[in-house]
């Protein structure tokens, strides 16, 4: 019991002052008399008076008491009254927030609670003692102790979800208080299953297991749905937790038929439209954004294509776009409610053609009638319009031409010439409109919308170029991209410009025709050189962002370069980059578009990320493009710059110099490679069984974590089949029990399996290290004594040597010859004596 000593040192970091004795004094002896006592009521009467001191003394009471407290937890289960005070007070020692009556004594910022929690949850079995009082029915010992389950959660949400993990039926002991009648109970571990799963992929399966997404639906439907207060918002949010990121529960919210029981959430009242303030309570937007966050972590572009594509599906066969769509063209919706709407719209119709076409065939109630696309694409090109309602409605238009080949047919077809029978307003018209317009976010919004259009699509980009404009009365029309470059040509501001940068990179690349069209529009080449080769603000973003891009696109003018235009071939556009822009700043340029923050974030998600205005700089499609095409536009300038190079460069022989150091450098790479061929061999041995050791391991964690979900399920089945057992549902459990047996008894087979599989792989791999290393150490040995053996002969061979100068006999050596002088002859004698 005497576990906690050790920790208090750093929670007493100030002892009580002298102006306070009594207090530490009175805790003090309070406490000898909670653990000392024989009888109840004495016991009772000190935890009392240590829960109204709590407040006030905390680290007192923290530090001699915890351990009081917790005997208290673990002696004292019968009386719920003594067990009540016991957790209160142990809630007031562990309360992340400061109290009113200790704030002077230790300022606001204190981490007193966190400290005394690391203390607590030391000894795992401390929680294990209040998850089991979650199991008694009495108000004043359940309340408690899920405070104090919240509190240690806030305080170390890691640990207190690893222990809560390996305990057992601690998730199911939780899930049972959702089913309270208690609202207080049941709304508090609302609270504190969010904590618990967040970024916990086991806990948030169990949860689900353990029918989380029916009790929380049924909450919703009692407290009112989307009309409901902040409970409905705290199971929205769990549900979001239990499936953002999550594929398997993911997957079992849309096989368990959850998804139709979304549609209700989003029917709207009849009265709306006539009192649309009262309708939209602050609390209403705030489900309903919940709630479309629900539908979009389903649908979400980074999900597994084929589980979005079947969750799109339903939305559509069970009405839930319908009811998104009718929010979208009701009347009176809050702005951020009709933002997140169109976004969430816009996921569920990405790349599914029957959702894209159900939304082209929705019409908004309007006189005359109007499709909801157009009346989107009015407010996207409105600059009255919030910013962020306009971004996602470009997302919402993104998505709609998501590999939607009939919807970018369609776009362009309204921009070629057509008889009397077309609507007065088009899509194409609207585009056009933004285009030209006086607002650079409108031209933008527009030029992007239009590249939408021209993905992957070849047959578009060659009709785009038969659009023709009117412009002034009484001149030739022009055409799109003859205006598009006038209109990169004038003092636009630089939003403006990248959005038509944009545009006709998007336009040129894979189609030699367009190229074509551009390089033919005068000065269209010569403006791009120019502001590329421009050194004024190379500091500012937008000015670096546009040079990339004046790069980018005279880059894919030589790639697609089909040399029809003999000004501008292929050859003489790398002449130009050469001579007048330098290779090197040229490919600075290009690449360092990929540098900028602002295009990494682009680049991560389809759905524009920009805050305000002036961030709203680059497309998440173009950036994929650019990320494509960088490479290849690089080569494609060096190859045509290199050939020039070669033709004027005449090739050197090598130096004498160069070859000597050659040999020396080979020679010296024959020595080190016969020195490394043993120990390469080594490691790549290691090597591979280390990957296969890794293998296993990753095999036997998967395994395990399934082994403590059916683990858990098969308690919860044990435990309702023994609450039901005189039910007529009984044999059906205990199928349910013995077939979850059976599945655990295979995995824990499993696990047995690749654990010996494991160590007779660590087996060999030791083993094998250990030949190799001995083989190793014999070779060292080897050169040792060989070593040894020269030494021993170059001895012998001066003795000998000596001993012939000592007769008189002259010795050659391998330099010179030598003769010893008389005065060594004693010594070299001796010398030849000890060796006879």
């Amino acid at each position: 019991m005497e576990y906690f000593k050790s920790s208090l040192k750093s929670v007493l970091g100030s002892a009580p002052t002298e102006d306070e004795p009594s207090g530490a004094d009175t805790v003090e002896r309070l406490v000898d008399r909670l653990q000392s006592s024989t009888l109840l009521s004495d016991r009772r009467d000190a935890c009392r008076a240590l829960k109204a001191l709590s407040r006030t003394y905390r680290v007192e009471v923290g530090a001699r008491g915890m351990d009081a407290l917790r005997q208290v937890l673990e002696m004292d289960k019968t009386d719920c009254e003594i067990i009540g005070l016991a957790l209160d007070t142990l809630c007031n020692i562990t309360n992340p927030k400061a109290f009113d009556e200790e704030v002077d004594k230790h300022g606001p910022d204190h981490k007193i609670g966190e400290q005394f929690t690391e203390i607590f949850i030391k000894n795992a079995d401390n929680v294990g003692l209040v998850l089991a009082l979650l199991e008694e029915f009495e108000f004043k010992v359940r309340w408690p102790a899920l405070r104090l389950l919240m509190h240690l959660t806030t305080n170390r949400l890691k640990d207190i979800q690893e222990i809560i993990l390996v305990s057992p039926m601690g998730v199911s002991k939780l899930m049972d208080l959702l089913g309270d009648s208690r609202e207080v109970i049941r709304n508090d571990v609302l609270l504190l299953l969010i904590q618990l799963t967040k970024a916990n992929a086991n806990i948030q399966k169990i949860v689900a297991f353990e029918n989380a997404f029916d009790r929380i639906f049924d909450v919703i439907e009692q407290e009112g749905n989307a009309e409901g207060g902040i409970v409905v918002e705290d199971c929205l949010l769990l549900m979001l937790n239990l499936l953002r990121g999550n594929v398997s529960n993911q997957n079992f919210f849309k096989e368990g038929s959850y998804i139709q029981k979304l549609t209700p959430m989003f029917q709207l009242p009849s009265e709306i439209d006539d009192n649309p303030l009262t309708a939209w309570s602050p609390q209403k937007v705030s489900n309903v954004h919940c709630m479309v966050k629900v539908i979009r972590a389903l649908v979400a572009p980074s999900g597994s294509a084929q589980s979005v594509a079947n969750c799109q599906q339903i939305m559509r066969a069970c009405g839930l776009l319908q009811a998104l769509c009718n929010i979208l063209m009701a009347s009176g919706v809050p702005a951020d409610v009709l933002t997140e709407t169109i976004n969430t719209v816009a996921e569920v119709i990405r790349g599914n053609i029957n959702n894209q076409e159900f939304l082209a065939g929705v019409m908004a109630p309007s006189s005359p009638p109007r499709p909801a696309i157009v009346v989107l694409l009015m407010s996207m090109v409105n600059e009255k319009q919030p910013f962020a309602l306009r971004c996602s409605v470009l997302y919402c238009f993104q998505c709609f031409l998501y590999k939607n080949e009939v919807g970018q047919s369609q776009l362009i077809q309204t921009l070629l010439p057509q008889g009397n029978e077309m609507p007065s307003l088009t899509t194409g018209q609207l585009l056009c409109g933004g285009l030209f317009s006086s607002d650079s976010l409108s031209n933008w919004f527009s030029a992007v919308a239009l590249s939408y259009a021209l993905i992957d699509d070849n047959a578009q980009k060659e009709q785009l170029l038969r659009v023709l404009l009117a412009t002034n009365i009484g001149k030739p029309p022009v055409t799109l991209m003859q205006q598009c470059v006038m209109l990169l040509q004038q003092g636009n501001k630089v939003q403006c410009k990248l959005g038509l940068l944009m545009l006709l990179c998007r336009w040129t690349a894979h189609c030699t025709a367009a190229v074509k069209s551009f390089l033919l529009i005068d000065s269209s080449i010569a403006y791009l050189t120019a502001l590329l080769s421009s050194q004024e603000n190379n500091d500012d973003l937008q000015e670096t962002l546009l040079q990339s891009m004046c790069a980018m696109l005279i880059g894919l003018c030589v790639h697609f370069n089909d040399n029809t235009v003999s000004n501008y071939s292929k050859e003489k556009l790398c002449n130009l980059i050469e001579n007048r822009i330098g290779l090197e700043r040229f490919q600075d340029a290009i690449g360092g578009l990929a540098k900028h923050e602002v295009y990494s974030r682009t680049l991560k998600h389809p759905q524009p990320s920009a805050k305000n205005t002036s961030e709203l700089l680059l497309d998440h499609e173009f950036c994929r493009l650019a990320k494509t095409l960088e490479g290849v536009i690089i080569k494609s300038i060096l190859d045509g710059s290199s050939r020039q190079s070669q033709i004027a460069t005449p090739i050197l022989p090598e130096s004498v110099l160069v070859a000597q150091y050659k040999d020396v450098i080979r020679e010296q790479d024959s020595q080190v490679q016969k020195l490394n061929q043993l120990t390469e061999s080594l490691l790549k041995e290691k090597h591979e069984l280390e990957a296969q050791v890794n293998d296993l391991r990753l095999t036997v964690s998967h395994l395990k974590d399934q082994n403590l979900v059916l683990r858990a399920a098969q308690t919860s089945l044990q435990s309702e089949e023994i609450m039901t057992s005189n039910a007529t549902s009984s044999d059906d459990c205990t199928k349910e029990t013995e077939k979850y047996k059976t599945v655990i008894t295979e995995l824990e087979n499993r696990l047995s399996e690749y654990a010996s599989m494991m160590k007779d792989y660590e087996s060999n791999f030791n083993r094998k290290l250990k030949e190799k290393s001995e083989e190793l150490e014999k070779l060292k040995k080897d050169q040792e004594d060989l070593l040894e053996l020269l030494t021993e002969q170059d001895s012998k061979i001066m003795l000998y040597r000596e001993k012939l100068v000592a007769l008189g006999e002259k010795v050659e050596t391998d330099e010179s010859s030598v003769e010893l002088d008389t005065d060594d002859q004693p010594e070299s004698t001796n010398s030849i004596d000890r060796n006879d």
